[in-house]
């Protein structure tokens, strides 16, 4: 008979299971390479289904496998070896930081530069190492040149960060905002595309466009909105905070000039880790956050001027890049799409009262799912999830929808999308309980 690992986990106490999960990781990443190369014919579709390949994915994750986590795209677990790495090179450091941190560990950044740089299809010369997407942007917010009554258009669904960052620019500086809105899903690329074409005027200056949104999953038409800014000398800042290694996709499909992400929620690097791309003719134009001195300002490395941080978080980059590579990013999103629709389409069919405000389909969006109940309290859910079940999902209270946010990862289970089915199911029949 054969044993399943989940089952295994439970049945042992905390001190032995800790040490059967470090035996289940010691090999992970050289099981993910061979179940790759075993697997080299398949393509990423028949693969995604195949939960003896996606076992041995699982197996790189020292996760509690008591609590089902389906918010993974606020920030996700990190692969064991990977937080091994980081935690390796923290104790190095604090031998003597001065020596083995700003000497030895941190030029390592520009490997790290490199291999980012090689995944996102640029230059090293145009990306910076930062802490998040929200820091990222905000230099793109923050250090761009705008005077009063210049003109910035963005989206309802922005993320909430940048749009607290615009209204405080427009309370500074004398900015105007030209926030617009669309339906979750949107009736067609074109149809974004031509909410953000009618909302431009002369005085437009810049346009902030989400590559894919943090609240319902959709992917935005990105190249043609930065095709309309370019072609009237607007700038397009492109928040992919969600996006990168998500999905698969390079810089030159975008034809944008700037990028922001983090690396803590798709590609698994540690907690505070992003980058910032600048088109290299762009950089000297845009402000860091941080003053750096005149000689840099054509460098991209001046937006990485942000004092003593440490360069053990930064340099494990490198180790969640070689594991996002050893799964492929082909088959990593055909993963997530069919997990995602394993949970959407059969709660879409329970009851009538459910709406999936994500497309299901391969090119609109990828891991991220919502889910929206009539007649349910989206706070009163998600607690009761967790708090009964230990589910983790995202409640989502948007001034336009609400619902919750659904994002497993190529860690999670068939089975354990298949408690949060059962669960959302009876929870339909039978109603929240009485607080």
């Amino acid at each position: 008979m054969r044993i399943d690992r989940r089952m295994l986990l439970r049945g042992l106490g905390a001190g032995t299971a800790a040490a059967a999960a470090a035996a289940f990781r010691a090999d992970a990443m050289a099981r993910v390479l061979d179940a790759g190369r075993s697997n080299a014919g398949k393509t990423p579709a028949s693969l995604a289904a195949d939960e003896d390949y996606w076992a041995e994915i699982g197996r790189a994750f020292d996760v509690d496998r008591t609590l089902v986590n389906l918010n993974n795209g606020g920030c996700s677990p990190a692969p064991a070896h990977v937080l091994d790495a980081m935690i390796r090179d923290l104790r190095f450091s604090n031998e003597i930081p001065v020596q083995h941190m700003w000497v030895v560990l941190e030029p390592r950044i520009e490997s790290v530069r490199r291999d980012l740089a090689a995944e996102f299809g640029c230059d090293p010369e145009e990306l910076a190492i930062t802490r998040n997407a929200s820091e990222s942007l905000e230099t793109m917010i923050f250090g761009l040149d705008l005077k009063p009554g210049d003109e910035v258009v963005y989206t309802t669904q922005n993320y909430p960060r940048m749009i607290t960052s615009w209204e405080q620019r427009a309370r500074r500086d004398g900015v105007v905002l030209r926030p617009i809105t669309f339906p979750v899903p949107p009736p067609s690329g074109a149809d974004v595309v031509d909410r953000f074409r009618r909302a431009i005027t002369p005085k437009t200056r810049v346009i902030e466009v989400t590559h894919i949104t943090n609240l319902t999953g959709q992917i935005l038409p990105v190249k043609d909105i930065v095709r309309l800014g370019r072609e009237r000398g607007i700038e397009v800042f492109v928040d992919g905070a969600h996006a990168f290694a998500q999905f698969p996709y390079k810089r030159d499909e975008l034809e944008c000039d700037y990028y922001a992400t983090s690396l803590h929620k798709w590609l698994f690097a540690p907690i505070g880790t992003g980058f910032l791309y600048v088109r290299r003719n762009k950089i000297k134009s845009l402000w860091p956050l941080m003053a750096a001195p005149a000689k840099m300002d054509e460098d991209i490395r001046k937006y990485e001027e942000i004092g003593t941080h440490p360069a053990a978080n930064h340099n494990a980059i490198a180790v969640a890049l070689a594991f996002h590579r050893a799964i492929g990013a082909d088959r990593k999103a055909a993963r997530l799409r069919w997990l995602r629709d394993r949970w959407a389409k059969r709660l879409a069919a329970a009851d009538p009262r459910v709406r999936i405000l994500t497309p299901l389909n391969d090119t609109d969006s990828c891991g991220i799912g919502f889910i929206s109940i009539e007649g349910f309290d989206t706070n009163k859910l998600q607690a009761y999830l967790w708090d009964k079940h230990r589910i983790m999902t995202t409640p989502i209270v948007h001034e336009e929808f609400q619902g919750l946010r659904i994002t497993p990862n190529v860690y999670t289970t068939p089975d354990e999308i298949d408690v949060f089915c059962a669960r959302m199911e009876t929870t339909l029949k039978t109603g929240l309980p009485a607080s």
